[in-house]
């Protein structure tokens, strides 16, 4: 139930607020796809009956607002003139059950507005998580995260709104129109005409306040979004550690400190625009309150109506004008709700580009009872376009590039026995790590086909081909949580031991025990509070927690010292033992105990043998070889 606007009252009733005239009106010329209202109402079908419930409420209160004036009438000319006391007690008291009646349908409204909206944003969110979840890395290497992010957030909340404020705010606004309006005419049509004529007197001012408060609003925005960028570069570790290390801390104070006084202007400004608003609002409605009671007063005197109807008119025009200006405003706040959801219904369009067979089979048994060698029998791939796996709105770009491609890996063809140790060498730019992207089906091959224990990885699920497959990269990423927890990402149930005799195969338990906390030692953001080898190490060790079929080292120790790299050599040794390996490498001293080096050159298998036997050779890997002992001024030891 709302305040009747009357002198000295604010700008009060349903659709007051000044919401929707901060959002940019530029989105009512957007074209939404085809069929984007159909999906929307089917993300609706869970709650229908919450809905209507929520609706009703809505309709029910509409009504009780529209009734109280009607009362107050009563009560001046049925109960106050006449003398009935009896009337006025009486009547008095419904409008105060009417407005408790009012308080516990709003309590009721906003119980299942939560539950809608609430409901509405866990599925919205879960199923964009789970989406993203399964698009290929492609994606990942394109999209900028807090972009992503903001489909969760920002996007998800904004479409949660079609079916709590926005649904609300017109269904009950146009009620109440429909209401006030009929009760109006029935008391005084001249009144009701001339509280009409006074409407553009409400709703010029919102117009035109409207897009500058708009234009302010993103302006606002788009600086706290630089603000925000400035605190997330300088305060993530690396950030810090770079600013640190070029010690401009004035220059920094003030970046941040220009951008912090923009906000602050640009809230000044919004203050004042929403405070213009207001008061020119509030002073319109006093200004029309005046002109309905002195012409309704006048009519009073002449007979023409009685003073119950001029006071219950005075009361609805809070409930026309607030109700009213708001509509005027509704292809905004609509279309907003719906492109909200059009741009999370963008990111749950874009289909993976990997994705299992209807009849994938589970790897595993296949693996432990045949051994799981790997085969590339003719792999040809080029990395897939922008339009394949991304969006331009989530690149930061206008239109994705059309670029053309070209093939990374040419007719590639080797075999990994089971339990054999595979190396891969070659230049910069050779594909070297595309092949262990395709093995672990990162990607899958534009021709040709890959196999592990001799099944198409095409023909497995991804889940039990990556349950076969444990990979450490040069980088290994360690989440800001426990040495446990980073540790039991890899098996969620292992207990205490386990996590132990991994971390001493791995030759970094003595490391975790001089720890304060143990293994319950947070590492930071990004595991930045370690050293790179020991957190190569934590990785290794999560590997073998894992205990895969195949491991895969990509450049495992490149960005070592040598004493980490020794550290870290040691631990890999036991966790190749009895397993399929591929060791994807750039210092040769690092690959001579394989069983097979494969050498490759854009994208091309240019040599296979042993070490001895490629030096021999005289070919590609014997340059390699010669060049980069030459620069590290060192002697192979086998030579």
């Amino acid at each position: 139930m709302s305040i009747p606007v009357s002198a000295g009252s604010g700008f009060g009733g349903p659709g007051g607020g000044m919401r929707s005239f901060r959002q940019d009106s530029s989105v009512k010329d957007h074209t939404l796809a085809r069929g984007t209202v159909s999906r929307v109402l089917r993300f609706a079908t869970p709650y229908r009956r919450q809905l209507v419930a929520f609706l009703g409420l809505i309709a029910v209160d509409a009504a009780i607002g529209a009734a109280t004036p009607l009362i107050l009438k009563a009560i001046i000319d049925d109960g106050i003139t006449p003398g009935r006391r009896d009337v006025v007690l009486w009547l008095s008291g419904l409008v105060a059950v009417l407005a408790l009646a009012s308080g516990a349908l709003t309590l009721g409204q906003r119980w299942l507005s939560s539950r809608i909206g609430e409901g509405l944003i866990l599925d919205l969110r879960t199923a964009v998580f789970d989406h993203v979840q399964r698009m290929p890395l492609a994606f990942f290497s394109r999209t900028r995260t807090g972009a992503l992010v903001q489909r969760l957030n920002g996007d998800v909340l904004g479409a949660q709104q079609a079916f709590t404020s926005t649904l609300s705010s017109v269904f009950s606004n146009s009620l109440t129109v429909v209401f006030v309006l009929a009760a109006m005419l029935t008391m005084s049509w001249q009144l009701t005409l001339l509280s009409l004529a006074l409407l553009p007197a409400f709703v010029l001012p919102a117009r035109w306040i409207g897009p500058r408060l708009a234009r302010i609003t993103r302006e606002s925005y788009a600086i706290n979004a630089d603000t925000a960028q400035i605190m997330n570069e300088r305060f993530n570790v690396a950030g810090a550690h770079l600013a640190k290390t070029y010690g401009r801390p004035g220059d920094e104070a003030r970046t941040y400190t220009d951008a912090a006084t923009r906000v602050r202007d640009i809230g000044i400004r919004q203050a004042l625009y929403t405070t213009v608003f207001r008061v020119g609002l509030t002073t319109v409605a006093a200004v029309a309150v005046a002109v309905v009671y002195g012409l309704g007063g006048v009519m009073a005197i002449s007979g023409g109506i009685t003073v119950g109807v001029v006071v219950a008119l005075t009361a609805y025009l809070g409930r026309l004008y607030g109700p009213l200006t708001a509509l005027s405003n509704v292809q905004v706040d609509v279309m907003t709700a719906l492109v909200s959801f059009e741009r999370v219904l963008e990111v749950l369009d874009l289909a993976p580009t990997v994705t299992d067979a209807a009849d994938a089979m589970d790897l595993r048994p296949v693996a432990a009872e045949r051994g799981a060698g790997v085969e590339l029998s003719g792999v040809s791939f080029r990395y897939p376009a922008a339009s394949e796996v991304s969006l331009a709105s989530l690149e930061s770009t206008a239109a994705l590039s059309s670029d053309p491609v070209s093939d990374t890996l040419d007719d590639v063809t080797f075999t990994v026995g089971p339990g054999e140790m595979v190396a891969i060498v070659g230049p910069s730019g050779a594909g070297k790590t595309t092949v262990s992207h395709l093995v672990t089906r990162m990607y899958d091959a534009t021709s040709g086909t890959v196999r592990v224990a001799g099944r198409d990885v095409r023909d497995v699920t991804q889940e039990s081909l990556r349950a076969v497959i444990g990979t450490v990269p040069q980088d290994s990423h360690m989440f800001h949580d426990t040495i446990a927890n980073n540790l039991r990402y890899a098996r969620p149930d292992a207990s205490d031991a386990e996590l132990e005799a991994a971390l001493r195969a791995a030759h970094v338990w003595d490391l975790v025990v001089s720890l304060p906390a143990g293994i319950d030692t947070v590492v930071g953001d990004r595991g930045y509070r370690l050293s790179g080898g020991e957190r190569q190490r934590l990785a290794i060790a999560r590997l073998l927690l894992k205990a895969p079929e195949v491991v895969i080292l990509d450049e495992a120790t490149a960005h070592l010292d040598s004493e980490s790299e020794a550290a870290v050599q040691r631990a890999l040794r036991a966790a190749l033992v009895g397993r399929t390996s591929i060791v994807i490498a750039h210092r040769l001293s690092t690959v001579r105990e394989a069983d097979r080096i494969v050498v490759l050159d854009a994208g091309s298998v240019v040599e296979q043998g042993t070490h001895v036997e490629l030096l021999a050779r005289g070919g590609l890997y014997s340059e390699l070889h010669a060049r980069q002992f030459s620069e590290e001024g060192e002697h192979d030891p086998v030579l």
